[in-house]
């Protein structure tokens, strides 16, 4: 159902209020690159630091915005179990196509815990559930045996955006979850390595500045050019290690500003990058071919 090319947008501020006008052009940006589906309201788009409304509104922004075009996966996780359920329910009354829900952080529960959690954001819920599982924001995993029996009990949990690292264990996930159990990557670097171990696309952070070229690069190897998907790889390599070379989205928001399309505001405990890799940054754009300020 999900697989493809995703975005994990991010959220353009300005004056300290969510930029609509920015926004709407990042959303058509997407829609003539062919991008499949927008994920607002996650990580990438500073999730802590929005405001239940914001949340919301963000959400709500999306699906309006979008028009049926490309698929809404709402970030609508949180630590606290009944403020997820919050969220997820108002993305589907929203009319978001899906939910991502992010394991609980900071809490550091059991896999009881976390299948518990799961469970109970799915049963409030009809639409479709993807949990994301990223152990560097979080510090905890969810297990390969903790996700198959989500996938058996929740009907509605029907996928995983992998973000632990570990490609051997997003290869036992895609084949002790079955085939319609959808596996994207949470990392721009793995991609190419999950779509070889048959994993279904990305949720990126990258294609909020390259859209075209990860949908592409997609297309080329679920189509079979093996080595056109292997050559765009290698070229972004350098551009993906650079929209990580401080905490995400510090570095793609820098990117963006550079480019024009958003102003360069990001929300307190984040900060804009340090000059030194605000010059890496900018000369990884170059390289690849964007045009900077």
């Amino acid at each position: 159902m999900f697989r493809g090319s995703y975005v994990a947008i991010v959220t353009p501020f300005k004056d300290g209020k969510i930029d609509e006008k920015a926004y709407a052009s990042m959303i058509e940006m997407h829609a003539a690159a062919g991008t499949d589906g927008i994920v607002p309201a996650g990580t990438t788009g500073e999730s802590p630091t929005l405001s239940p409304a914001e949340n919301e509104q963000l959400v709500d922004l999306t699906v309006r915005l979008v028009k049926g075009r490309m698929k809404v996966i709402a970030g609508t996780g949180s630590n606290s179990t009944a403020e997820a359920v919050e969220y997820t329910m108002a993305a589907e009354k929203s009319g978001a196509d899906a939910a991502l829900v992010v394991n609980p952080y900071y809490n550091k529960p059991t896999q009881t815990g976390l299948y518990e959690h799961f469970k109970a954001v799915a049963a409030s819920v009809k639409f479709p559930i993807i949990i994301y599982n990223i152990i560097s924001r979080t510090a905890v995993n969810v297990a390969t045996s903790t996700l198959v029996r989500l996938a058996k009990d929740c009907h509605n949990i029907i996928g995983v955006k992998e973000a632990s690292g570990d490609l051997a264990q997003m290869t036992e996930v895609i084949g002790q979850c079955g085939p319609d159990f959808d596996v994207l990557s949470g990392d721009d670097a793995l991609t190419l390595p999950l779509l070889a171990v048959g994993g279904g696309g990305v949720i990126s952070v990258v294609a909020n500045i390259i859209p075209k070229d990860v949908k592409d690069m997609i297309s080329a190897f679920t189509s079979g050019n093996i080595r056109k998907a292997q050559e765009m790889n290698n070229r972004m390599f350098p551009l993906v290690k650079a929209m990580f070379i401080e905490t995400n989205p510090i570095p793609v928001k820098a990117a963006m500003a550079m480019m024009g399309m958003i102003a360069p505001e990001i929300r307190l405990p984040m900060t804009p990058p340090e000059m030194e890799n605000m010059e890496k940054i900018r000369k990884a754009m170059k390289d690849y071919g964007l045009k900077v300020k």
